[in-house]
């Protein structure tokens, strides 16, 4: 009879002679299987899970995602650029504009970053009402005549805009003032610097959004007589030769002196203008205008055309 092979020890002892050498080959097969899955299963596990590493989309690099800038477009000789407004929220407590006399507002400094032009109006018509919100009038009732008592062009610095509406800052008392004017008495047009002047360092400052164009010193109002603090805008520029109290040139903006009502003949503007004694740049000098010397007047005529925002810094 055939002989029937057994497992355990009942056939290892029962196993004809030859059977210990075929033990040790079966023995030898199932350690090298062993090994083989063992090291496959080591390499699969360095690897990783392939299938699953295959459904997790690549993460984006960072910066290569598409990001809307500012509307840039050329007026003129120079760039300028618009952005849109974000809606925020003030409270009731701190309103962001104070009202001051006749429903006027004040206007606030200029915002940072410096924007690379500014909107300015010019009155179409002989005179602009003024309103304290649009649709509502002043309570006076007023309206800004064109061109002014001093024969000047009526002109605005837009400070704020809703359709059919700008809110315009003033060339008349009180300092920073502002008013709601309808955008169809006036066209616009942008003006591509501003203007800072710092009281305490007697500096003033040509700027084209945050890049420096020019810089001076000066002579500033007397403590008697300050030049005044706020945001205002050039209204008028006059180019002269040697005058003997402005030099080579006048550059008016819409600050009113607090000392005197009236001045000169005038209404106690001040105004940026040249010296013929320029030993006094760099000290507390003037009535409340700011003076230059008569090179630096002209360069401040070459850059500041009117409506171009002026702001008067302690």
């Amino acid at each position: 009879m055939p002989e029937v092979e057994r497992s355990g020890a009942e056939g290892a002892a029962s196993a004809p002679a030859g059977a210990p050498r075929r033990s040790r080959r079966v023995a030898v097969l199932a350690t090298l299987v062993l090994v083989v899955l063992a090291v496959g299963a080591l390499l699969a596990a360095r690897r990783g899970p392939v299938e699953t590493e295959a459904r997790i989309p690549p993460a984006p690099e960072a910066g290569t995602g598409t990001v809307e800038g500012p509307d840039t477009s050329l007026i003129g000789s120079w760039p300028t650029t618009t952005t849109t407004s974000t809606t925020t929220t003030t409270t009731t407590t701190a309103p962001a504009t104070p009202v001051v006399e006749d429903g006027l507002m004040l206007a606030s400094p200029l915002p940072r970053p410096w924007a690379t032009s500014w909107i300015v109006a010019d009155a179409k018509g002989a005179s602009v009402p003024l309103h304290r919100a649009p649709g509502v009038p002043v309570p006076s009732g007023r309206a800004m005549a064109s061109p002014t008592a001093e024969g000047l062009d009526l002109v605005f610095l837009v400070r704020g805009r809703r359709p059919g509406w700008l809110l315009a800052q003033l060339m008349s008392r009180p300092n920073s003032a502002m008013a709601w004017i309808r955008e169809s008495d006036v066209t616009l047009r942008r003006v591509p610097n501003h203007i800072v002047i710092e009281r305490g360092a007697r500096r003033l400052t040509v700027y084209h959004g945050e890049e420096v164009l020019a810089r001076f010193p000066v002579a500033t109002g007397k403590a008697s007589s300050p030049t005044p603090i706020g945001t205002f805008f050039v209204d008028a520029r006059v180019r002269l030769a040697g005058h003997r109290a402005y030099g080579d040139g006048q550059v008016s903006f819409t600050g009113f002196s607090e000392v005197y009502e009236s001045f000169g003949g005038g209404q106690g503007q001040v105004a940026m203008h040249g010296t013929q004694n320029p030993a006094l740049i760099g000290t507390p000098a003037s009535h409340g205008c700011v003076r230059l010397t008569n090179e630096a007047i002209r360069t401040v005529l070459d850059l500041a055309e009117a409506g171009t925002p002026v702001e008067v810094v302690p």
